[in-house]
This record gives C-alpha cells, structure tokens and sequence, in this order.
C-alpha cells in the first residue's frame, strides 16, 4: 500500500494534478513568528484575515494611516479584551483594551450582528477610521464601514469609538460582563483618548465573529487568496 502511494505521488494520472489546502485561515500559526506579542490573544485565523483585508484595502488606496490595524474580535466574551492596536510594519502590538458590544448582539458573547438602523447590534468587517468630535459620549472617533450590506450604514447609525462607564473591570466584578452599547464599539473610560488619538485619521480597523461566515460574504477576500504569498511573508 505504501510503494502504491509513493507511485502515484511521483506519477500522478494524467489530466490530474495534486493539490494541497493551502487556506490561510486555516492554522497559520505562522502568523505569530511575525506577531509574537498576539500568540496567545487572538487566534491565527483571526489575525490572519484581518492582515488580508488590511493589505487589500491599502492597495485600493483607502487607507490613509498606513502601519496601523486594530482588530476587534468579537469571538472572546466581553470580559476579555478583545480589541487589538497593532503596528503591521513592526510586528507590535501597541494596545490592547476591553470593549463593548451592541445590546441587540448578546450578554457577555455577542452573537448576532446587523448593518440594519435601530438594530442595537454590532457590525463586522473592515472600517476606516475617520475624524474626531465632542458628541453626547465626549471625544469620540467615527467610523465608516467598508463593506457593503455588511456595515455600510455605519455612519448612518452613528457607529462610532467612544468611552463609556460600562466598559470597566469593575462593571465585570459587579455584572459579570460588560455593559452593552447601541452598537458602538465602545471602550473604557481610563483609555479611550489614548486608543481613539492612536487609530485615528484613516487607520484600519476590522471587526470579526465566527459565527456569520463573514468571510464567505465579504468581497474583500477573493477566490484566489489561498494563492497569495503567506500573511507572515508580506509584513516581514
């Protein structure tokens, strides 16, 4: 049986060619030799996606801050932090912080997500930071969804970065979660300027959830990925 297979390995029929599942969401542990603060923090798949959409965006010329992803994964329960300010050029993780999901998307999991106004729930998918302004949540930093039917009312929702005093390891203690934005990815109050004054001005920022099948429905991740050079490859 074995002399059998090493034949055909060495002599595939004709008309046939071997293949190999070279998915780069599939355990790309890889990632981490470039990223090694992450290990441990967020899953490669996760990681590896938000590194594919980055480069796609930037290569379409919409990202103006270049160097700079911060990543949102909504798969950790909220008493974890989940948001992650990375420095792509460098391999750093430069932030990492609690925050906050829809109260239409769930308790302490968010599970469900909409692009729909009034919803309540959280958006997936690639953003661009854009500018800041004092509003009813203080110094807060807009957001618009790059993705369309997946979070392109973003600004008509008012999805936005702002504090809030729901996001604490205290509201944790007390709660036993976080509270609950109307969709916003919010954050503390003890690191919400230093966050907003890191992304701001045309960053990009990608929010992800297992659940949904984000990536069969984003048009930013084409038949041909699985082709590309290896994520841990284009940032070295």
């Amino acid at each position: 049986m074995v002399f059998v297979v090493l034949i055909m390995l060495a002599f595939p029929v004709q008309g046939h060619s071997l293949s190999f599942d070279i998915n780069p969401f599939k355990n790309n542990s890889s990632v981490f030799s470039r990223f090694p603060e992450l290990s441990g923090k967020i899953s490669s798949r996760v990681l590896t996606m938000a590194l594919e959409g980055y480069r796609t965006i930037k290569e379409q010329g919409k990202v103006s801050r270049d160097g700079i992803l911060t990543v949102i994964d909504f798969n950790r329960p909220s008493v974890d932090e989940r948001m992650f300010v990375i420095d792509v050029n460098r391999g750093q993780l430069l932030y990492s912080a609690l925050v906050a999901h829809g109260r239409g998307s769930g308790e302490n999991y968010a599970e469900s997500f909409s692009n729909i106004p009034g919803s309540r729930q959280s958006s997936l998918g690639f953003y661009t930071t854009g500018e800041t302004y004092d509003g009813k949540n203080g110094y807060s930093l807009r957001l618009q969804g790059m993705e369309r039917g997946i979070n392109d009312n973003a600004e008509s929702r008012s999805i936005v970065i702002h504090g809030a005093d729901y996001v604490s390891y205290d509201f944790i203690r007390r709660h036993g979660r976080l509270g609950r934005s109307e969709g916003c990815p919010a954050i503390s109050f003890d690191c919400f300027q230093k966050v907003i004054d890191l992304i701001k001005g045309g960053s990009c920022l990608f929010i992800y959830h297992d659940g949904r099948d984000y990536a069969a429905k984003s048009m930013l991740f084409a038949p041909d990925l699985a082709r590309r050079q290896p994520v841990s490859d284009q940032f070295s």
